[in-house]
């Protein structure tokens, strides 16, 4: 009978020396993705109960009747409350902030980002007191939306009238009461989206400007052509910010505007809801100030959650589809 000698696995074929670096590697592995749970756990758990469950939440109570009450029982209505949005009596408050919101968050996002940039060309040059003046653009944005809008209506209410500087306040004339908002807001976020430029004009190659110097194009043709090609990326963070920013913008006008002041319905909102005779709105109210009053001041908790899950819906769609466009504009340049 022939011998045949037992196979042996491609294990124990290795060296005793690589069999040891392999397991310690594993375990180095194991120990690595362990600490990442750890560490992830602090901040994922409470982001998860104060945010993921009361989304899915508030989705469930938009189909109810949800009066916001321990005691009050909740029966499910469906669509009833995103009916109301658009053929209740709330319903030209609603498309009213809207589209006020829609109007301030484009003005907002176009004058921002021009002064911040304006403000970061300046700021990267050789100046003497470049830091100081660094830091004093970004100082506003120190300063929270609540404090700001008070100090704001003390300067549109007393100092600027009292002055004589302007004949009556901008922020009591529903015309006015939306311009005067941005200003506040562009005088404080400017200067945060300004860092933003300055560190993607640091990164600029200095060669290439030069090399644009000598082939003899303006400080226009250098801007359009070699350094706005080069920040692409920074126009993508700045202008995802502004937006959603301005989409969400709840504080400043609380303390600055309150929602007012007060205008009749414009003849375009009229036609839209087929109403006939002209009724208040208010000139600043946002949407986010709209749904909570409609939730906090009218104790209409389910359609103020329904009127949130679709300025959610809305407010995704618009940041999403800036970020696929401007990501589509760096490619292309």
């Amino acid at each position: 009978m022939e011998f045949k000698p037992k196979k042996t696995s491609k294990l124990n074929e290795k060296h005793p020396t690589k069999i040891k670096k392999e397991k310690k590697a594993l375990s180095k592995k194991g120990q690595n993705r362990l600490t990442f749970w750890l560490f992830l756990i602090p901040a994922g758990l409470p982001f998860i109960i104060m945010v993921i469950l009361p989304f899915f939440l508030g989705t469930y109570y938009s189909f109810t009747d949800w009066a916001g009450r321990p005691t009050a029982g909740v029966s499910w209505i469906g669509l009833e409350n995103y009916s109301r949005l658009l053929e209740g009596p709330g319903a030209r408050h609603f498309v009213f902030a809207f589209t006020r919101t829609f109007i301030y968050a484009g003005l907002n996002v176009v004058l921002i980002n021009i002064v911040a940039f304006m403000l970061a060309l300046l700021v990267v040059n050789k100046l003497k007191l470049r830091n100081l003046y660094r830091a004093g653009f970004f100082l506003p944005n120190l300063i929270g939306g609540l404090i700001l809008g008070y100090i704001w209506q003390f300067i549109y209410n007393e100092a600027l009238t009292a002055s004589g500087i302007m004949e009556s306040s901008l922020i009591q004339n529903g015309d006015t009461a939306l311009f005067a908002l941005l200003i506040v807001v562009m005088w404080q976020y400017a200067g945060y989206i300004m860092m933003i430029y300055i560190a993607a004009l640091q990164n600029v190659p200095q060669d290439l400007i030069e090399a644009s110097k000598i082939d003899g194009a303006s400080a226009l043709q250098r801007l359009r052509h070699v350094v706005f090609p080069l920040i692409t990326q920074a126009f993508t963070v700045a202008m995802f910010l502004t937006l959603t920013t301005a989409f969400k913008q709840f504080d400043t006008v609380v303390s600055l505007t309150q929602g007012g002041p007060a205008t009749l319905t414009p003849q375009w909102l009229m036609t839209f809801l087929d109403i006939a005779t002209p009724r208040s709105v208010q000139s600043t109210q946002l949407i986010t100030n709209d749904i909570y009053e409609t939730g906090y001041t009218n104790k209409n908790f389910a359609l103020g959650q329904a009127k949130a899950i679709v300025f959610f819906i809305i407010l995704g769609v618009f940041a999403l589809g800036q970020v696929y466009f401007s990501k589509k504009r760096e490619v292309e340049l």
